[in-house]
């Protein structure tokens, strides 16, 4: 049974820090579908939509009757371990560093043998498992055989940890907790196990609603902090870049508007300051520091969090220059992931529906309470995943433009989005 984990040791700071290594990343155009899924938390593998046979590994034809429509299914993962073996030596650098490292084999119920990594409390086989896909240091799909049913400390387990961003005993900077979004993330995190909750307030004279209950938290440590500052984004990284191991940026503007409804730009341009300009400043200052501690074990920088909006995806109209502004810092934060990849820290993109506060107030129900987005994010880093919709608004988006995005801008358009 896996070991609670427990709190680590203060690393030594004349010894160097290690380079990050990443395991094998190359895959081929078709397994990426595979990838897609495992970012948003499935597991799917290819169908055969003629002679309905699942397959793995992908391809680019049915290996039964050589079709290639192949639609991606979500499976249930539900399968037997039929072997097993322990590895403890390996050529590639990553694995080295790691060994020993458990893989075994597993019959799914589906069809397909597949090879997943081990959990440590999964038995000998033959024995039940249930398969999940995750993303692992290079940000590929992996699977992982788990025991079938929960057990405590499950997350706990030490090869797990290398495909999770679980904020027990981490530390964490949470950009803006002036907002009842911010604050809600703060408490989930302490609830979490975070270790150290760093959280940044603009313009500190001014006394903002459940800011002084947040500084009774015991992890939590108030920092001033002005995105649209490049000076004050430096002072704070200079002081807390070196110890953060997560960042979340929940700094945001956000005014009801589109293009005609006002003259003048001064809204739009404060909107792409805090929103876009806000986290490019942050990257430049966090992103290098952060790099640089992505094997520092289990204090090792692991995660950067983004929070989006639905409206990065498709411009929603009565929120025109903010929708604008929130694309604009998806561009960036795809730009960030790749630039955090070598160091295999994981940038994960928050897309939640309208929240219910005072910006979003003329919009009907549904609306996501700020501790539904709280959650949301706890639940991406405890289970690795890369792209997160919260809310029904949110995945009724989602949706809509799989099926096709240029008949969905129109609805949008029409006002019939929400």
């Amino acid at each position: 049974m896996t070991a609670p984990l427990m709190r680590p040791k203060r690393k030594n700071p004349v010894v160097k820090s290690r380079e990050p290594t990443l395991p094998p990343w190359a895959r081929s155009r078709v397994a990426l579908g595979m990838t897609a899924a495992a970012a948003e938390g499935r597991f799917e593998l290819q169908r055969c939509a003629r002679c309905h046979a699942v397959q793995y590994p992908p391809r680019e034809a049915c290996h039964r009757c050589l079709s290639d429509d192949l639609p991606w299914v979500e499976i249930d993962g539900g399968g037997a371990l039929i072997s097993q073996t322990t590895l403890l030596h390996s050529h590639d650098l990553y694995f080295r560093e790691r060994v020993p490292w458990r893989l075994g084999m597993v019959q799914l119920d589906a069809g397909p043998t597949v090879v997943v990594h081990l959990h440590g409390d999964v038995t000998e086989p033959p024995t039940r498992v249930r398969v999940a896909a995750k993303l692992d240091k290079a940000g590929m799909a992996v699977l992982v055989g788990f025991p079938e049913k929960e057990r405590a400390h499950m997350a706990d387990d030490r090869q797990l940890r290398e495909f999770t961003c679980n904020p027990q005993f981490r530390r964490v900077f949470v950009t803006d907790g002036k907002t009842a979004t911010g604050q809600a993330i703060v408490r989930a995190l302490a609830t979490a196990g975070a270790d150290l909750i760093w959280v940044g307030h603009a313009e500190p004279w001014k006394a903002a609603p459940g800011l002084r209950a947040l500084a009774d938290i015991p992890q939590v440590t108030l920092l001033p902090l002005d995105v649209t500052d490049h000076r004050s984004i430096k002072e704070v990284a200079s002081q807390v870049g070196p110890k953060v191991d997560i960042l979340i940026n929940t700094a945001e503007y956000h005014r009801a508007f589109g293009i005609s409804a006002r003259q003048g730009t001064d809204i739009a341009r404060m909107e792409m300051d805090v929103n876009y300009l806000g986290l490019l400043r942050l990257a430049q200052e966090f992103g290098p520091i952060m790099r640089a501690r992505g094997a520092d074990g289990q204090s090792s920088a692991v995660a950067w969090v983004n929070l989006l909006s639905i409206f990065a995806l498709s411009n929603f109209p009565a929120h025109g220059t903010y929708s604008a502004s929130k694309a604009a810092a998806l561009s960036l934060a795809q730009c960030l992931r790749a630039e955090m990849r070598p160091a295999g820290i994981r940038v994960i993109n928050v897309f939640p529906g309208p929240i219910d506060d005072e910006w979003n107030q003329l919009l009907p129900p549904p609306k996501l309470a700020p501790d539904a987005v709280a959650t949301a994010i706890v639940h991406a880093l405890r289970e690795g995943i890369e792209d997160v919709y919260p809310g029904d608004v949110a995945q009724e988006w989602r949706s809509r433009l799989r099926e096709g995005a240029k008949g969905f801008e129109r609805e949008l358009a029409a006002g019939s989005g929400t």
